[in-house]
């Protein structure tokens, strides 16, 4: 099949190399022509394992475009995949003018029948509002005779598994009311179809809606086990031994209740947000959203407040080693992650930071800048030389299994902040450091 996705960001390109590894024909448009021309050189915008490969491969089989030609990518495909970017407006709400840019752009230049599938996560309503814009413009255009449909095939990536999990979906949400689209995408999928049936069928705005709740439902897990954390700290609990108490109840299951410094990145706080923001425009008040919005922003000053209380308050002039500068492991992505607002609460208090991430070190630098308070360091053991204290933000593999005997003789103070849990409270303190964790109890 010939397929155009507009959006070269992280879900277009990711969605764009699949298909054309199964043997689509798959166009990328963008705006952006010096991304454009970077991926034409096999230069990949965005860190993402599996992904480089994937698209050089398919790109030098001719089987991936990439072009700046929105008038030649309409033209293109059959099917017209828009993953164009929702950021959040002021208000927190989605801002939907990419969304129905495209949406224009496919109705100035369309001739002959075409599918518009939103892959975006965009609110409720939203494949009406394209639906509606593209037959006003086609009305304009003295074309009502052009027919069109537009679907909603919301997408459930998770960055650092994207490649693997757009290959073996867990379902692929189909939103439409027309059993030729139905067919359609149907064959568009066929090749990640062929073990059981992931396929689910819906309504257009039920299909918008589920993709929002799946996002919230996952926030709302990690919040709750990041407050259960807090309480078990108050309380003597070891919140390590409750996890796997109730973590072991099916009903419950072990996905998503690892107690943190909270969640950050592209999804989950925009889509909270977002949730919000909808059920304001229709008069209900989402109190468990808001509490899941409250508890994550309270849960990312977490490590930040353990270590001013260590230090009874006085952190002007201490440097602080920190492993793990992304919002998770396997991405270089920052966006509203807990180092963030960690490293600026401590400048704000006059300290400095050195750190270590390794993906994250380019968009740090990128986000920062050059300052004084911060040294990025090309190992995890540099980043560690001479620091007051180890604070660890992200779960990256190469953090898991180190040498404590190192840590301990390269801080001044022989401390670790740990904001994922990663370490045995009774091993660390076999090597005469001082662990805090979040809820767990002390050796």
């Amino acid at each position: 099949m010939d397929i155009t996705v507009f959006g070269i960001g992280y879900v277009g390109l990711v969605q764009a190399a699949v298909l054309a590894d199964v043997g689509h024909n798959v166009m990328c448009v963008d705006v952006d022509a010096e991304k454009v021309q970077r991926l034409n050189q096999g230069i990949i915008p965005i860190f993402e394992p599996g992904l480089e490969e994937l698209v050089k491969e398919n790109h030098t089989a001719g089987r991936i475009i990439f072009t700046t030609d929105a008038a030649a990518a309409v033209k293109f495909g059959q099917i017209i995949i828009s993953a164009v970017g929702t950021p959040p407006g002021e208000d927190g709400s989605a801002d939907l003018k990419y969304v129905i840019s495209v949406a224009e752009t496919i109705a100035g230049e369309m001739e002959e029948h075409k599918i518009i599938v939103s892959k975006s996560t965009v609110p409720v309503g939203t494949c009406d509002m394209v639906r509606r814009r593209v037959a006003d413009l086609l009305s304009e255009r003295g074309r009502p005779d052009l027919t069109f449909d537009v679907v909603s095939n919301p997408e459930f990536l998770k960055e650092g598994s994207a490649v693997a999990d757009c290959m073996r979906p867990d379902r692929i949400i189909v939103g439409t009311q027309s059993e030729e689209s139905e067919q359609v995408m149907r064959e568009l999928y066929a090749p990640f179809n062929r073990n059981h049936e992931k396929i689910i069928v819906m309504d257009i705005r039920s299909a918008e809606f589920t993709k929002y709740a799946a996002n919230c439902m996952l926030a709302t897990k990690i919040s709750f086990i990041n407050e259960m954390a807090s309480l078990a700290e108050q309380l003597g609990v070891d919140i390590e031994e409750v996890r796997k108490g109730i973590g072991s109840d099916p009903r419950i299951g072990y996905h998503f209740i690892y107690p943190g410094a909270g969640y950050g990145g592209s999804c989950f706080p925009k889509d909270v947000r977002a949730l919000i923001k909808t059920a304001e425009g229709v008069n209900f008040d989402a109190r468990m959203l808001k509490a899941v919005e409250e508890r994550n922003d309270r849960q990312k000053y977490v490590l930040f407040d353990k270590a001013y209380k260590h230090f009874n308050g006085d952190l002007k002039g201490k440097r602080f080693a920190l492993w793990g500068l992304a919002f998770k492991p396997n991405t270089d992505d920052m966006r509203e992650a807990p180092s963030r607002v960690l490293m600026e609460e401590l400048w704000r208090e006059g300290a400095s930071v050195s750190a270590y991430d390794p993906e994250a070190m380019q968009e740090c630098q990128s986000i920062y800048g050059q300052r004084n308070d911060l040294m990025l360091c090309g190992t995890k053991e540099a980043a560690l030389r001479d620091a007051d204290a180890l604070v660890i933000v992200t779960e990256w593999k190469n953090f898991k299994a180190p040498s404590f005997e190192m840590i301990r003789q390269s801080l001044k103070n022989p401390v670790i902040f740990d904001g994922r849990n990663l370490y045995n409270p009774k091993v660390v303190a076999r090597y005469g450091l001082q662990y805090y964790s979040i809820g767990r109890m002390a050796a």
